[in-house]
Parts: structure tokens; C-alpha cells; sequence
């Protein structure tokens, strides 16, 4: 299971494991540019070594996904992250997580609609404006889609009430 939040201590191993993943360390969502090794997250070791990585930020009470990467396939490392994530959203009063991807990604696409999350808008040419402020950014993704727009995703999170707490969360509309 995930081991926890990122700690100082694991700041430098996350810069090389996010390097490794997000050439150049930045990474674009929803026109803006996020350093994931500088933001919150969750991180899972294993002997020692990061397998699973998914970085966040918060930002007028929502949250928003950064990066979620793991090295190793179907042992539930992002599955288990993610929803690690949406618990510690709602128990810091967090009701909307976003997120953004690519049109290519049909493996992200599948796992976060899965859990929730739904399509809420499709920024077209999101992509092409994006590469040309980070050009190592990839003309073809996943199984040679070209890769021109960004799609943003939304799980809102239902209110809740945690053990000394006398009334619900607003409703938002």
C-alpha cells in the first residue's frame, strides 16, 4: 500500500522519478505550468524506490490532479494513490478534484471514469499552444493518436460527515 504524503525528505528522489517520466520536469495542465516535485502528493516505496508518484495541488478549495505515474502495471498502485487522494480531499473540506489530459490517452481516459471522474470540457489545441512554450512536449501519443487537445476531467465528491462534525458541506450547484 501507499506509504504516504510526500515528505522533504523525499523531494530530490521525486525530481528523479517525475525527470523520468516528465522530461524537462514541468508539466502543463490546464495552461498552467505546475512543478510537481515542488507541490503536495502521495508516494508508494518499494525497497527503497518510488513505484507510484501522483502529485497534486489545491487552489480556492479545489484540487487538482498533476502527475500519477507508477513503474509497475495491475498491482493497484494508482488505483490505491488516487483513491488515497479523494480521502484526503474530502477530509480537508475539498468537494471538486480536476485534472487534465490528453486526447490520446485512452488508458487515463478509462482509469479515471472508473473511478468517477467525468469529462467536463475539451480545451482543443490546448496542446499545440502548449508545445510551442514546451516544445519536448510529444506530436503522437498513445497508438499514434496525434496529440493536439487537452481534456478536463471533474470527480466531485459528494458531502460528508466525519466524526465531530455537527452539520454537512455546502452544496455546490
Amino acid at each position: 500500500m501507499p506509504r504516504g504524503p510526500i515528505q522533504d525528505a523525499d523531494r530530490q528522489a521525486v525530481a528523479t522519478f517525475l525527470e523520468q517520466h516528465w522530461p524537462g520536469g514541468a508539466v502543463f495542465s490546464h495552461g498552467r505550468l505546475f512543478h510537481p516535485h515542488r507541490e503536495q502528493g502521495f508516494v508508494e516505496l518499494r525497497n527503497g524506490k518510488i513505484v507510484g508518484l501522483l502529485t497534486y495541488a489545491v487552489d480556492h478549495g479545489v484540487m487538482r490532479i498533476i502527475t500519477l505515474n507508477r513503474t509497475l502495471q495491475g498491482e493497484g498502485i494508482g488505483t490505491a494513490l488516487t483513491l488515497m487522494t479523494i480521502d484526503h480531499a474530502r477530509q480537508n473540506n475539498v468537494t471538486r478534484i480536476w485534472l487534465t489530459t490528453t486526447n490520446d490517452n485512452l488508458p487515463a481516459l478509462r482509469f479515471y471514469q472508473r473511478l468517477g471522474f467525468r469529462i467536463i470540457q475539451v480545451s482543443v489545441g490546448a496542446m499545440d499552444k502548449a508545445r510551442k512554450l514546451k516544445p519536448d512536449i510529444p506530436e503522437v501519443g498513445y497508438s499514434g493518436i496525434p496529440i493536439h487537445d487537452e481534456l478536463v476531467l471533474e470527480l466531485y465528491l459528494m458531502p460528508h460527515i466525519y466524526p465531530g462534525q455537527t452539520g454537512m458541506f455546502p452544496a455546490i450547484p
